[in-house]
């Protein structure tokens, strides 16, 4: 799997996303995007747990490699905390950080139920000073609750390898309409604002030019901006729970290139389909248009 990344638009990979990031080399990728799924609705046990540097016992990895003990403290049981989401995260954060080049940076999508409980998990992983922003995506479709705020808004956890020396690019972000563009002048109104940590987009509507059919879609301009932000011209954009292929159908629009990565062989047979017009996209661990996989 290590050429893949080396490829001339992209790759589109079929497999267990762990053990992918694990044949891949260090420091390789400019760019991840990943939006896992999550939520499974099952009562769980949070476990409190207490970390201790131990370079010859510890049981993780955490920031510049060293080494850690878990020591478990206590533990509480209820719905819609679920330790073995943080548990089946936890290899996978330690494995992006690590193929992330110096320069890299990881945008984690997350929803407000998980956010706080993946923060602290990455935090660890990463360092508390490789947080970079939580970019607040807000959005104007769904269900209208009447008990309680309706949910209108992802967080994505956005998390540099280097404080000190990631890449970062403003002026390469399209801009938006200011609010009140009288109160700015002309000039600066016709320019435009960059956007803050907060992004107004709608969702992929139903039966819209932009719709592949598969769950979840993203919206192609929410990772148009990740990608003009945060992965170089020529660079390597890589999603680990790829589903539709939108991280990569950004990063070829803008001339990067992409590794996306699927369990789901409905998945990538989605992300087949929408780069089948696309000339230098390869396909490992299955054939697109089949219902088999390779041998």
């Amino acid at each position: 799997m290590a050429e893949a990344i080396g490829g001339r638009v992209g790759t589109v990979a079929l497999g267990d996303n762990l053990a992918i990031l694990a044949s891949l080399p260090d420091d390789c990728i400019d760019l991840v995007y990943v939006d896992p799924p999550f939520n499974t609705g099952r009562r769980q046990t949070l476990r409190r747990l207490r970390t201790v540097h131990d370079d010859t016992g510890g049981d993780r990895t955490g920031f510049q490699g060293k080494r850690y003990r878990t020591v478990q403290l206590g533990a509480r049981s209820y719905l819609d905390v679920h330790d073995d989401y943080l548990d089946f995260l936890e290899p996978r954060i330690v494995e992006i950080r690590r193929v992330l080049k110096p320069s890299g940076t990881l945008y984690f999508h997350i929803d407000a139920r998980e956010v706080h409980y993946c923060k602290v998990l990455i935090d660890a992983i990463f360092g508390r000073e490789c947080f970079l922003n939580e970019v607040i995506w807000a959005y104007d479709y769904g269900a209208r609750a009447t008990r309680k705020w309706p949910a209108k808004h992802d967080n994505i956890l956005v998390y540099v390898k280097d404080p000190g020396g990631y890449f970062f690019d403003a002026e390469a972000v399209e801009r938006i309409p200011y609010m009140a563009p009288g109160l700015v002048g002309p000039e600066k109104a016709a320019r435009g604002k960059l956007p803050t940590d907060t992004w107004w987009h709608t969702i992929v509507p139903p039966g819209g030019k932009e719709r592949t059919g598969y769950p979840n879609q993203k919206p192609l301009g929410i990772l148009r901006r990740i990608v003009q932000a945060s992965c170089p011209p020529g660079g390597i954009t890589a999603d680990f729970f790829a589903g539709s292929g939108t991280a990569g159908a950004a990063a070829a629009e803008l001339g990067r290139r992409f590794l996306l990565v699927d369990s789901n062989l409905e998945a990538c047979q989605v992300m087949a389909a929408r780069f089948a017009a696309m000339d230098g996209v390869t396909y490992e661990g299955f054939e697109p248009g089949a219902e088999g996989l390779l041998a």
